[in-house]
């Protein structure tokens, strides 16, 4: 019996969680004060976008951490469908 393809509910879980758990690598929770991952998979295609607000003055750049974020969310879909397969 093949193995099943995880379904989109689990694409999109694990994907937001990798790009969230990807964010709170670089900053700690008190450090951001907005943060908004919206992940959506419909035909195949992932899209992962993410609004990030830290404390001013905080380090790392922002815009790497997002990049970053994005990357880990890609990642770990791909292990998904790797896990699957």
């Amino acid at each position: 019996m093949p193995d099943e393809e995880p379904t989109d509910a689990d694409v999109v879980e694990t994907a937001a969680a990798a790009a969230e758990g990807a964010v709170f690598d670089h900053y700690r929770k008190a450090e951001v004060k907005d943060l908004d991952v919206t992940v959506s998979f419909e035909d195949g295609q992932l899209s992962v976008d993410i609004y990030l607000n830290p404390a001013d003055g905080t380090d790392p750049d922002p815009d790497e951490v997002v990049e970053t974020a994005v990357d880990a969310a890609e990642a770990a879909v791909d292990g998904l469908f790797a896990a699957g397969a």
